[in-house]
């Protein structure tokens, strides 16, 4: 039998029996409170879990494709438990009925969910996520963000065997590797960049495009600054050609990502539909954040919450466009503009506080940054810079609506690729994620 079709079959048997649903306060479970005891539950490795999404506007279902294990577990072994609760997407892994794991995501697919295309057909798109490789049997419980009430309800949930002999294990060396590390992975942000459209014998202009871009971060706060907090890794996968699809201009490049602009009909908007590709191709290294450098000059880009940040490699504007899409992927940070194209109808609805750190529609101000905003301070506060740049408030005008959604800042790095750098808020979230991947 075909093993792809034996690991699929293997799935389908997993058991389905009830696990903890999600809380009525829009919270996922929280059986556990405290730390864990890494040892205890978790292997050095991690395992892969590749999943299918599909579905439509109307609705959603996620599917298990198969099970990888992969060398080496390089996240947090202190900080297990997700206290974020950014994403569209949770999982929580439950052991012996504790839990033992939590992570919150975004996909691509969710945002298609959201397009007018999506009213009218259905689709499909894979997508990857990570857990520390238990010791024993455990749960995986994988929830959605329902749009329409803000809290998370459970899509399906599954058994992992870790014994089962159907994970497949990783392959020594997936593509040609080479790093720039400060430490031990565990106690570091670990990057991947990912080679896309690059071909074998190109790899020397992929390293260079890589380090200039990731350059560019750590010339800009707070990563300037926490420069050491952070392991480079550089994936070589080569491509077919050099360059990348551009469906407007009848462009079609067969690359080992198979990214393409004009997502959702928008031509700036280049982005990778099967995450699952990435995942294969960095599956050889530690990583905590990917991105992907695309051998390419058009003007463009895309970033996706815990799943990648994409850009072009040559454009004039390519250094700081990757500062802004890590800021999506990496931070959760949402996009603060409101002027240019989109593709979404109704992305934030009113009475639902995004989930955001760095925009608000003041249902929920104060789990935002309403503690950083001084008394004298408006709310929401005027468009007027030479009062109010530089200070932090409410101005109206962000997530891609001119009116009821609020960013903290006259000007930031979310906002457009002009600011001087990310406002206190922004500033504060990228913080708060560092540490927890290093502290």
């Amino acid at each position: 039998m075909n093993r792809f079709i034996v690991l699929l079959f293997s799935a389908a048997l997993l058991s389905c029996t009830a696990a903890p649903a999600a809380g009525g306060d829009g919270t996922v479970s929280s059986t556990f409170k405290g730390k864990v005891n890494y040892r205890e539950f978790f292997t050095s490795e991690r395992l892969r879990v590749d999943l299918v999404l599909a579905g439509d506007a109307a609705s959603q279902s996620v599917y298990l494709k198969g099970l990888q294990k992969e060398s080496l577990w390089s996240a947090s072994e202190t900080n297990l438990i997700d206290t974020f609760g950014y994403g569209q997407y949770f999982y929580e892994l439950f052991s012996d009925g504790k839990l033992v794991f939590s992570k919150g995501f975004c996909t691509l697919f969710d945002e298609w969910c959201t397009t007018a295309q999506a009213t009218k057909v259905q689709m499909a798109a894979g997508q990857s996520i990570w857990i520390p490789m238990p010791k024993s049997a455990a749960r995986l419980v994988i929830y959605r963000r329902v749009r329409q009430t803000g809290k998370f309800e459970v899509m399906t949930q599954f058994d992992i065997d870790p014994s089962d002999r159907h994970i497949a294990p990783c392959p020594e060396e997936v593509c040609p590797v080479s790093s720039e590390l400060k430490g031990d992975p565990s106690r570091k942000v670990d990057i991947a960049l990912v080679a896309e459209g690059y071909t074998a014998d190109n790899m020397e202009k992929f390293r260079s495009d890589a380090r200039r871009l990731v350059e560019t971060f750590f010339s800009l706060e707070p990563y300037a600054s926490r420069r050491d907090d952070f392991n480079l890794w550089f994936v070589e996968c080569p491509s077919a050609g050099n360059g990348v699809t551009v469906p407007q201009n009848g462009t079609w490049r067969n690359t080992v990502l198979a990214s393409m602009f004009d997502t959702f009909y928008i031509d700036r908007y280049l982005t990778v539909w099967d995450h699952s590709l990435i995942a294969k191709a960095a599956a050889g290294v530690p990583h905590d954040a990917l991105i992907v450098v695309a051998n390419e000059s058009k003007y463009g880009g895309g970033g996706v919450y815990n799943s990648y940040a994409l850009g072009t490699a040559d454009n004039k504007l390519s250094e700081v466009v990757m500062v802004h899409e890590f800021g999506h992927s990496f931070a959760g940070l949402a996009d603060e503009y409101y002027t240019s194209d989109v593709a979404y109808e109704d992305y934030y609805l009113p009475g639902i506080e995004p989930w955001e750190p760095n925009i608000t529609n003041l249902t929920d101000f104060g789990s935002k940054w309403k503690d950083m905003v001084a008394p004298d301070t408006p709310v929401p506060t005027p468009a007027d810079p030479e009062k109010w740049y530089g200070v932090v408030g409410v101005f109206e005008g962000a997530g891609y609506m001119a009116k009821g959604c609020y960013r903290p800042y006259y000007e930031c790095r979310m906002l457009n690729n002009t600011a001087p750098g990310f406002c206190p808020v922004c500033l504060k979230a990228i913080n708060d994620m560092i540490d927890w991947y290093v502290k």
